[in-house]
């Protein structure tokens, strides 16, 4: 489901969020709004807020789903300014009284006690990790970069799908380690990135690995995916 601009809707579990070692908000009543399609924030009961946490800037902005006036945060002996808005009755229906943090700003966001990367999960995504006998081969200027029958497929909603070699056979002959780390909501921070290197050209960033992905996507562990737009891939 992709949904319309502004949607509202509860989220079911409690979420919670950190700055500087100090749980700035804990509520079992956010709410999901879409502030554009393919997946939503988080905005908070103003309630669920902790005390002294948010600081009044005096300024009102009018923002895509009303009124909101804009405060700084404080906590653990942090401060970041502009971080957060606070809507009023001049809002969409549901929103008035939440808070919409930006999400960068908090060291780190939960759902019950298991962590939240980048942004909010979308209900309505369904990323499925499902171990696979199909011959996948990848190939980047006719180089086998790797090949198996016994692989991980990863079906993720509005994306193409990502296959997930075991190291033994992917060929490490022209990968190139990098310093890139990249997070995904539903599988977590990345712990490896590999560049691809053929015939003295550099292809950055094509490969990649999680060694310690969300638990919902623990079949990729350790495993190795390649980019499929910037690669061959030869399904049988």
């Amino acid at each position: 489901m992709i949904a319309p601009l502004n949607h509202v809707e509860a989220v079911p579990r409690r979420v919670r969020a950190t700055l500087g070692g100090i749980t700035v908000l804990d509520t079992v009543h956010a709410l999901y709004v879409w502030e554009w399609p393919n997946y939503p924030q988080y905005y908070i009961p103003l309630e669920d807020v902790g005390p002294g946490v948010l600081v009044d800037e005096k300024h009102a902005e009018e923002l895509g789903r009303g009124t909101a006036w804009r405060h700084g945060l404080r906590a653990g002996g942090l401060s970041r300014p502009g971080a957060a808005h606070v809507y009023t009755d001049n809002a969409v229906a549901g929103v008035a009284g939440t808070v919409r943090f930006a999400w960068e700003a908090l060291d780190s966001w939960f759902e019950e006690d298991e962590e939240v990367f980048v942004h909010p999960r979308n209900p309505y995504t369904r990323v499925d990790a499902l171990r696979s006998t199909r011959t996948v081969r990848i190939e980047l200027q006719g180089v086998v970069l790797a090949e198996s029958s016994a692989l991980v497929m990863v079906f993720e909603t509005g994306l193409p799908t990502r296959y997930y070699f075991d190291r033994e056979v992917v060929n490490f002959e022209h990968l190139v380690p990098s310093d890139t780390v990249s997070s995904c909501p539903y599988k977590g921070n990345t712990s490896s990135y590999w560049s691809v290197a053929i015939d003295g050209a550099v292809h950055a960033d094509l490969a990649w690995a999680y060694a310690f992905p969300t638990r919902q996507l623990l079949p990729i562990l350790g495993l190795i995916a390649f980019y499929n737009e910037k690669v061959d891939v030869i399904v049988d």
